[in-house]
């Protein structure tokens, strides 16, 4: 089974804060961790969106090319990604000669098959930015719902697809004036006529979600509308079309286009064009292959009706959406992420905080996956210093610190298991068995609790068993007992790899077996594999608690983080 896995496109002019990593780029590298350990042949793929208005008129105002600008930023993240362990097989950009000729490419197939149109359109204008305005940088009231903050191309509150002209009082992001609406020439992609395939194809699919099939079901009945491809900004790739010269795709569009073009290019660099392109095909034209998109809640009309209808569109035969696992919400400590406001943290800063692991494992805990959720610093403490270190850290350390004193290192092997022992282990597999169901349904936040309920498990099992105590009665008895434990420490660390990497191959070196933990390890980690005479290494903790007094500085600890940090930035990035 092929999977490739696609994390939607970061815009480039931020660095990603926990909510963006949260949402798409974390969840991804978690998942594809999973299956790699599955022995599953998965290929991880996203990139950086740098093209459209904002990032022209942000390089305009600081006087710089727009591609200097995106380099030095997509360089930044790039390395910061890398911190984060996230292990990506093609971080790409749109600015990548292979994305702009596919997208090129691609347009025209949509053109030839008669899903692309062009006519006279009005389109807002500021007269004091001396530009034409994207749909998302105009705003105003949503005429479907009241909201005062609706972009012009979606209500974020309602979820409708707007034009700028529905709106009621638009007004300009960048000045806040009033836009006039001029007409302009520009193609357009005729979603209408691919709406009932897109129905079709949901209403058929059994792994896309319920609740993405319900958002997406709400904006079909009320009839899908012809959406304009083409802008008229100069930072973006050229229209292909004939007639459209000064004009650009529509961003949206192409950096949906970035999860096929990311694969290509993947192939390509690996094995050359021509076989490259084989492979492309294998992942995107192989009724067997499965693609699966992490986003978050805001994107679903782009990946669950914009997508399918292009990739219809193209006649190529490419495959649809195995699975689009949008998130909801994360707030921070009560409030929405805000740049401006300096509300939240942002990836680099968090660093400077904590351990990678931490986070890693703390944001998949706080993953929200039905409903939004509040970050608050509180609920970190406490899942690093009670779940990570407490419940997870204690057991194991507490197993290898007993087989290391108390049986020189050496497993002792196990002679039989009583009833109690079975017990736990019959216990211990079955929550292996809900772990790897939830976490093929990327139900990523659910599958921790099954990583917890193992540790507690074994835990209240080793205050029950007192192996210190039945030592002295029965070294085979605990021989036993503790053959078992090691052999499920080592499960235990598997089911953790995806979540916390660098200890997981801590854990694994110190078992004594191997370097780096080996692809599809996870679909024997409850085997007993760990046999008698196997020497462990001396154990070190693999966690450790965040200090006493770090909810009483946490605040000041950000302020001077976040000075040094933004010093650090390239200019562009800094806030």
């Amino acid at each position: 089974m092929r999977w490739l896995i696609c994390s939607a496109w970061p815009y480039i002019n931020n660095v990603p804060h926990l909510g963006t990593l949260v949402g798409s780029l974390l969840s991804a590298d978690v998942f594809a961790r999973f299956l790699r350990l599955m022995g599953e042949e998965a290929l991880l793929v996203s990139g950086s969106d740098e093209h459209g208005t904002p990032i022209e008129v942000e390089a305009l105002r600081l006087g710089v090319d727009p591609k200097k600008f995106t380099d030095e930023s997509h360089r930044y993240i790039v390395e910061l990604l890398k911190k984060w362990e996230l292990s990506y097989d093609n971080y790409t950009r749109t600015e990548n000669p292979i994305h702009k000729e596919f997208v090129q490419h691609f347009m025209n197939k949509m053109l030839e098959n008669g899903y692309i149109f062009s006519r006279n359109i009005v389109m807002p204008y500021c007269e004091n930015e001396k530009m034409f305005l994207p749909d998302r940088f105009v705003e105003g009231v949503c005429p479907f719902c009241g909201y005062e903050y609706a972009r012009g191309d979606q209500c974020d509150k309602c979820g409708t697809l707007l034009d700028p002209i529905d709106l009621i009082d638009p007004r300009c992001v960048f000045c806040g004036f009033r836009p006039t609406f001029m007409s302009t020439k520009h193609w357009f992609f005729d979603l209408p006529k691919l709406e009932d395939k897109v129905r079709e194809w949901l209403k058929n699919s059994r792994t896309i979600d319920e609740n993405v099939k319900t958002y997406c079901f709400s904006l079909l009945d009320k009839g899908l509308k012809a959406r304009s491809i083409t802008r008229d900004n100069k930072w973006g790739i050229p229209a292909p079309f004939p007639g459209a010269e000064g004009k650009t795709i529509y961003v949206w569009f192409e950096a949906l286009l970035g999860y096929l073009s990311a694969t290509l290019e993947y192939f390509i660099k690996e094995f050359g064009r021509e076989e490259g392109l084989k492979k492309f095909y294998d992942y995107w034209k192989n009724a067997d292959a499965r693609t699966v998109y992490f986003i978050g809640k805001d994107n679903i009309p782009f990946h669950a009706i914009i997508l399918p209808a292009m990739l219809l569109a193209s006649g190529e035969g490419y495959v649809l959406p195995y699975k689009i696992s949008a998130t909801e919400y994360l707030m921070f400590e009560g409030e929405k992420f805000s740049k401006s406001k300096g509300i939240g943290v942002w990836i680099d800063e968090a660093l400077e905080i904590a351990d990678v692991d931490y986070w890693r494992f703390a944001l998949m805990r706080l993953r929200p996956e039905g409903k939004d959720v509040n970050f608050t610093w509180r609920e970190f403490y406490r899942i690093v210093n009670t779940e990570l270190n407490d419940d997870i850290g204690n057991f194991i350390h507490r197993v290898l610190t007993f087989i290391y004193s108390r049986f020189g290192a050496k497993v002792p092997g196990i002679k039989k298991l009583a009833s109690e022992d079975e017990e736990l282990f019959s216990i211990v597999k079955h929550e292996f068995e809900e772990y790897k169901n939830r976490m093929y349904d990327t139900r990523i936040k659910q599958a921790t609790e099954n990583i917890l309920n193992v540790a507690r498990e074994c835990n209240a099992y080793l205050n029950r068993r007192e192996p210190w105590k039945l030592i002295k009665l029965s070294k085979d008895e605990a021989g036993s007992v503790m053959t078992l434990l090691v052999n499920i420490v080592k499960g235990l660390g598997l089911m953790l790899a995806p979540f916390t990497p660098k200890a997981s191959t801590k854990l694994w070196r110190m078992l004594r077996l191997g370097d780096e933990i080996p692809r599809g390890a996870l679909r024997r980690a409850f085997e007993i594999e760990i046999q008698e005479g196997h020497i462990i290494e001396k154990p070190m903790p693999l966690f450790r608690k965040l200090p006493e007094d770090f909810l009483s500085t946490i605040n000041a600890m950000i302020r001077d983080v976040r000075k040094r940090i933004n010093e650090r930035r390239p200019p562009y990035l800094r806030f």
